[in-house]
């Protein structure tokens, strides 16, 4: 039997991240249906997984969208069009302006993406990869966008849409390479307001977080928040078995592309490449990481739904992870699991 993709870093807790974070908190809450996502205590499951106290941070609703992505795409959208201090600053910029957002997605920051273009009055151009459901592709559609379905893995859909982008094109997408860092850079930024909002609603840092992980922008995000001065919450990212791309690079110390080939109900986490402007954090700052399979992942989106959460496959991944990765020692007393999506097929 092959072993399950797993790796540690024993001086994670040391790390402290440099520099001061941006925040995006002030922006969001002035978009038009802002509320902070629910964070939903679960007492059945902690004394199940034999943690004291264990919370999920739900984010099957995002301005109405099935996801978290929306934070980090409307700040980059925002940096990248103005800034502007308000949404409806942002708004009046670009009133009247031929521009086309463009991006590639395996689902969720595509969605996000042609929401903003749709309440902004602005085009979008979607490029997705082979195996995406007819379901979540409509989702996009139906936002207004035009979808360009390349046929080809995640990381090949992310070279074909930057190639594409002429002028009055704005790319905003969700994972960095050399020459192409300050909009990732951005979205991480626009996902603090998730760890700003867990920071209102728990007057104490978790012991353990758990992080679905794809490129790496949402980690990237958590350990920069856990690893500021005075913190020191251990993270764990899960990722898919056959998308493994972060626990193969932190176990080699070094960036490492797998193969993402082999379809996975965690579409959204099926990512081939770490993001270049995650890899520093990630590398000093995150304590573990494993991949988890579609049938761990199953029966996780199972339990939770069984507690009412209403996930969905990359959302219960986190829970998967944490059933299945090795306990810490010390076990943690508090945990909080982030899930990430809920269903994003339309009903």
């Amino acid at each position: 039997m092959t072993s399950r993709p797993w790796a540690t870093n024993p001086e994670a807790g040391s790390w402290v991240a440099p520099g001061v974070r941006e925040s995006a908190l002030a922006f969001h809450q002035s978009m038009p249906g802002y509320a902070a996502t629910p964070l939903i205590e679960l007492p059945a499951l902690a004394a199940e997984l034999g943690v004291e106290r264990l919370w999920v941070k739900d984010e099957s609703n995002r301005f109405g969208l099935p996801a978290f992505k929306v934070l980090g795409a409307s700040w980059a959208v925002n940096r990248a069009l103005g800034p502007a201090r308000t949404f409806a600053e942002l708004t009046a910029l670009v009133a009247g302006r031929p521009l086309t957002l463009v991006t590639a997605t395996d689902g969720n920051h595509g969605r996000a993406l042609a929401y903003l273009a749709r309440i902004l009055g602005l085009a979008a151009r979607i490029y997705v990869p082979a195996g995406l459901s007819e379901g979540v592709v409509q989702a996009i559609r139906d936002e207004g966008a035009s979808v360009v379905d390349t046929g080809r893995a995640y990381d090949d859909a992310v070279r074909i849409a930057a190639a594409s982008a002429r002028a009055n094109d704005v790319l905003i997408q969700d994972t960095a390479w050399p020459g192409y860092e300050d909009v990732p850079r951005w979205i991480v930024a626009g996902y603090s307001t998730l760890f700003a909002e867990l920071d209102g609603q728990l007057p104490f840092d978790p012991g353990l977080i758990v992080v679905p992980t794809g490129v790496g922008s949402l980690l990237q995000s958590a350990i920069e928040h856990y690893r500021s001065p005075g913190r020191r919450t251990t993270i764990l990212a899960a990722e898919p078995v056959t998308a493994a791309c972060v626990t193969t690079s932190l176990a080699a110390g070094r960036p490492i592309t797998v193969d993402t080939s082999a379809p996975t109900i965690m579409s959204g986490l099926n990512c081939g490449t770490v993001s270049t402007t995650a890899w520093p954090a990630i590398r000093q700052g995150l304590d573990a990481a494993i991949a988890v399979t579609d049938t761990e992942t199953r029966a996780a989106l199972s339990l939770l739904h069984t507690h009412n959460v209403p996930a969905g496959p990359c959302g219960a991944a986190s829970l998967a992870a944490l059933r299945t990765a090795p306990p810490p020692d010390p076990t943690p007393p508090t945990v909080v699991l982030l899930s990430t999506e809920g269903t994003t097929e339309p009903s």
